[in-house]
């Protein structure tokens, strides 16, 4: 049985025409799971897992009007009428789970550049989405006359596909944003100037579309808010949305937020830990105190169904949208609706597997989740794995999330399975991440590791260092080494401490302390460890100074969490020093140098360098076991096999876990895409 809290939450509800199941919906995001602009059997089955899981509704990412709006081929579009099938597969694989589906249409406007396409970006006005970008297309009278036809058409197809409502994507600085915000809008035409001008394409496309899908439940996503200087604010798209539902029968209103602009506006758009629990929230609030009536839609770093059911206990909302938690876990619905709601894999809000990897225009993925994106592939692969329990008797060493991970999945395979870890507790370099402040989430990830350890039975030893004479006389046939990495500590002869990063987390972790003077910190690589360390230290009162040899600040995480990064490092006075290295250094001093950033630079009353660098593998266990001629098979996960993150961390623990005795990592990761 589900928790009381969760009663109306998982309830069904109305929604136009539609009755759904229960109260929560997967809002539409994007996979990069498209190939040619259509779905794949990817995408299929990554909604069907997410529709096999519970949830009531699921509305499709953007799929795109028009071949100006594609940007890249992996995106969803519906250009012509051959597009029809893959969505009628899309479709039907969530109906055969009793949820129903939405199909969310989109032009994406000037920030669909044709880098992929080489075609030009369209918009209101000629006003590039950053600096740097290209400089759109401004719309001419009969461009905007092909895009409204082009809505109208995808409607039709996704009417014809088997959907069960439609809706027009008007938020996130897309193009029909871009017309309504006074921000993007320079127009002197029809279409620019008054509000009711800047409302002129919306009208025709929701009259285009209505027409096209007449028996379909039509809804509208908006941004509240744009957060940028002569934009769109509560009250002016409270006044869009009144104007809209006196006009068009809509059957609810999505409540986003932010513009696709390169500033810290892009990153409120998926909040990431740092913003803390449902930023956001009011948003919804205030149109649906505006309008009672009408059924109002909320999303953004509702990251539990708790924190989901607060909006809905509240009258704050009638539908809660919960993304990245079910790319972390698909079946978190049922899991509640069952009362097993303690077992759910927790999102973290890192960013990392999700809209970093679309960044870089890779399909999704996720930190906790490794088998996003390949669901078919991982359930058909386990039924084949090693047979009759207690085959194998494995020896997981480390703790970490690689550990973990690959404890849990050998398990689940059917191995006797012992995990060693050197230190008293569980969670590797992870826990220390989780004790800085404002990455404290982090922690959710080793807390649900060790909590799946345990169900699943695994022989756990805390405190022990094991030897290779040891492990040989364990009688292991499989050995995973998941014993991590250590920093590379560097030294500066005569000049002020170093601090390695694992020193640094344990200063901070202490409430008590304050730093005096300039602190630098040295960032080899552009991620989360030395970002987060200059940020708090700046906190606690230190003058910050970040320096690193690359050009680009912080260039290993996400623009959608670095935009809000770079904020708070201003807000702070963090002073940034690119493509600069240390040089010599002074008892008190150090000397930045760097062949494109000037004369050097003198820093004084430098009371501490804290040292952010490159890490190394901590594998000499690894390199005795792999210098034997015979012994245990021996499977390297994790940084123990390369420094890097959680991400590729888990991923190699379940493969690892999974495939003992059939494949080594690599094979493994080819006999699931070979399916």
């Amino acid at each position: 049985m589900p928790d009381d809290k969760l009663r109306t939450l998982l309830s069904p509800v109305q929604l136009g025409s539609v009755q759904l199941r229960n109260r929560v919906f997967v809002p539409g995001h994007t996979t990069n799971f498209g190939r040619d602009n259509v779905p794949t059997q990817r995408l299929v089955a990554y909604h069907e897992e997410r529709a096999s899981g519970g949830v009531g509704l699921i509305i499709t990412e953007a799929i795109r009007v028009h071949p100006t709006s594609a940007g890249r081929s992996i995106s969803l579009g519906s250009f012509d009428d051959s597009s029809i099938p893959v969505y009628a597969a899309t479709a039907e694989a969530v109906h055969a789970h009793g949820a129903h589906i939405f199909a969310q249409i989109m032009h994406a406007g000037r920030q669909a550049n044709g880098d992929a396409t080489r075609t030009a970006a369209w918009s209101s006005s000629p006003v590039p989405w950053a600096a740097g970008a290209h400089v759109p297309h401004a719309m001419g009278r009969r461009d905007i006359a092909v895009i409204v036809h082009a809505f109208a058409a995808a409607a039709r197809r996704m009417r014809q596909a088997g959907f069960d409502g439609l809706e027009v994507h008007a938020g996130h600085g897309h193009l029909l944003q871009q017309f309504l915000s006074p921000h993007t809008n320079t127009r002197v035409d029809e279409y620019g100037g008054s509000l009711d001008n800047r409302m002129r394409l919306t009208r025709e496309v929701l009259t285009a579309v209505l027409a096209a899908a007449p028996e379909l439940p039509v809804g509208l996503r908006v941004s509240a808010d744009e957060f940028l200087p002569g934009g769109l604010d509560p009250a002016a798209v409270l006044e869009i949305v009144g104007k809209l539902r006196a006009e068009f029968p809509l059957a609810y209103v999505h409540v986003s937020h932010s513009a696709y602009h390169g500033s810290y506006t892009l990153a409120t758009q998926i909040a990431d830990m740092t913003f803390g629990h449902a930023p956001f929230r009011h948003h919804a609030a205030l149109f649906k105190q505006e309008f009672p009536d009408l059924p109002v839609l909320a999303v953004c770093r509702l990251d539990s169904l708790p924190e989901a059911a607060e909006l809905i206990a509240a009258g704050e909302a009638d539908l809660v949208g919960l993304a990245r938690p079910h790319i972390a876990d698909p079946h978190l619905v049922r899991k509640a609706a069952e009362g097993r709601q303690h077992q759910t894999r927790a999102c973290l809000a890192c960013n990392q597997g999700c809209i970093g990897r679309l960044e870089a225009s890779l399909p999704i993925s996720c930190v906790v989740n490794p088998e996003v994106g390949a669901e078919r592939e991982w359930s058909q692969a386990w039924p084949e794995l090693p047979g009759p329990a207690g085959t194998r008797r494995v020896l997981v060493i480390g703790g970490g999330p690689a550990g973990l991970e690959a404890a849990i999945a050998a398990r689940r395979a059917g191995h006797q399975v012992t995990l060693v870890e050197a230190r008293e507790r569980l969670g590797g370099q992870v826990e220390l991440a989780a004790r800085v402040p404002g990455r404290q989430r982090f922690g959710l990830l080793t807390q649900d590791l060790a909590r799946d350890v345990q169900a699943a039975g695994v022989q756990v030893r805390l405190g022990r260092r094991i030897s290779v004479e040891e492990v040989l006389a364990g009688d292991y046939q499989d050995v995973i080494l998941a014993t991590g990495s250590r920093p590379a500590r560097r030294s500066l002869p005569d000049g002020p401490p170093v601090i390695d990063l694992w020193q640094a987390v344990d200063r901070l972790a202490d409430p008590a302390f304050r730093p005096s003077g300039a602190m630098v910190v040295l960032d080899d690589e552009g991620t989360w460890a030395a970002a987060s360390i200059a940020e708090n230290l700046a906190r606690r009162g230190a003058r910050v100074h970040l320096v690193s040899p690359t050009a680009g600040l912080s260039a290993r995480i996400t623009t959608y969490s670095r935009l809000a990064l770079l904020k708070r490092f201003a807000d702070l006075g963090v002073v940034a020093h690119p493509l600069r290295t240390v040089r010599a250094a002074g008892a008190s001093a150090v000397t930045l140098t760097g062949p494109l950033a000037g004369d050097d630079l003198r820093l004084d009353e430098v009371n501490a360098v804290i040292d952010a660098g490159s890490a190394l593998a901590a594998d000499e266990l690894y390199r005795q076991l792999d210098a034997l001629p015979d012994g245990p098979r021996v499977h390297l996960v994790g940084d123990a096999n390369a420094p890097r993150t959680a991400f590729e961390a888990v991923y190699e623990g379940r493969l690892a876990g999974a495939f003992l005795g059939s494949y080594d990592t690599a094979s493994a990761q080819r006999v699931l895409h070979a399916h």
